[in-house]
């Protein structure tokens, strides 16, 4: 395992909102997010940009962000999402990473030049990433 954050949040070195932590992925809420509900999901195994990805496990993983992104848009009532991953440009943490974020109609973003937000209190990110959580679908009974 790197000593990136993500994989310090992992392993439970650092503090983070977890809404989801299996074998394959932990997910939890952007510190910094877009929106209300931002959340990134990570590979368990320390894996720094899709391409270094096994192809074996890019079905797991990506399922997982499916779920995820479910669970965003149910929890948030969001009308969509934005899902997105960079690859080394724009990428802060050298630790493949999937941002999904919850949108709604007219909610002001355009481009990819996004304004970024603070949530109010660890009790408002408690609260969210809890909703999220419990809205996660179950996997499939195959998975």
């Amino acid at each position: 395992m790197a000593d990136d954050l993500f994989c310090r949040i992992i392993a439970g070195c650092e503090p983070a909102q977890l809404v989801l932590d299996d074998e394959v992925a932990v997910a939890f809420l952007d510190h910094r997010p877009v929106f209300p509900g931002h959340v990134l999901v990570v590979p368990r195994r320390h894996i720094e940009t899709l391409v270094d990805f096994e192809p074996e496990e890019l079905g797991p993983f990506f399922a997982r962000v499916q779920r995820v992104t479910a669970g965003v848009q149910t929890a948030m009532g969001a009308h969509g999402s934005f899902v997105a991953m960079n690859n080394v440009v724009s990428q802060s943490v050298a630790h493949a990473h999937v941002h999904v974020v919850p949108r709604r109609r007219k909610d002001g973003l355009r481009g990819f030049f996004w304004p970024r937000l603070r949530y109010d209190s660890d009790g408002e990110m408690e609260e969210i990433a809890a909703r999220i959580a419990a809205a996660i679908p179950a996997p499939p009974a195959s998975t």
